[in-house]
């Protein structure tokens, strides 16, 4: 096996991590937007500052990866692993968004166990992103996500049984429906994350 050249520097672990727990705050305004007696115009307002935010660290992350030599690992796994991350946050927003300019008042009390799944994927990737530096002890991380994934695709299915069940009239089943289904775009995303992780985690072992 050929010597392979590591930096020293540790700000691309920092900022996975920085960029992890952004999703933790995005997922924290996505449960208080779901709050009937939510402010609605100040949560999607702290929604698209904590997603500036994200884009921000995401942009930090290319900008070091442009200007680096040598790279922790591979650069398309960089990219890859910041675009991930980003995606997450952006599918976040747009739930936030949408709830807003659909003026969704209630929902589906099923939604709740959604954002509970979301909730663990994003505690559990805020945790494991530090671990990176190591590649130790990340195959309980990728798998537990796995595992979160295919609750949210039961609860998924839950929901839209619900709405489709005649409780809700047309329009309101168009609008929740796209909210459900992007709340589970965001979960499905978490899963991208973990999937890139273990790419990584794979070629560095």
């Amino acid at each position: 096996m050929g010597l392979r050249l590591r930096p020293v520097n540790a700000e691309f672990y920092d900022l996975f991590t920085e960029a992890a727990a952004h999703l933790v705050g995005g997922v924290a305004l996505v449960a208080e937007m779901l709050s009937e007696s939510a402010d609605k115009e100040d949560v999607a307002q702290r929604m698209r500052a904590a997603e500036h935010a994200a884009d921000e660290t995401t942009h930090a992350i290319i900008r070091k990866v442009n200007g680096t030599f040598v790279t922790p690992f591979d650069r398309e796994d960089i990219y890859a692993l910041a675009s991930g991350l980003d995606d997450v946050m952006d599918e976040m927003e747009e739930v936030v968004d949408m709830i807003l300019l659909y003026h969704v008042k209630s929902m589906p009390a099923e939604v709740l166990g959604q954002v509970e799944v979301l909730q663990q994927c994003a505690d559990l990737t805020a945790t494991s992103m530090p671990r990176l530096r190591s590649m130790q002890s990340l195959e309980d991380y990728w798998i537990e996500i796995n595992r979160l994934e295919n609750a949210g695709d039961k609860n998924h299915r839950r929901i839209m049984a619900r709405l489709f069940s005649g409780e809700y009239k047309a329009l309101e089943v168009l609008k929740l429906k796209d909210i459900v289904e992007t709340l589970e775009s965001a979960i499905d995303a978490f899963e991208t994350v973990a999937n890139t992780v273990e790419q990584i985690a794979v070629k560095e072992g």
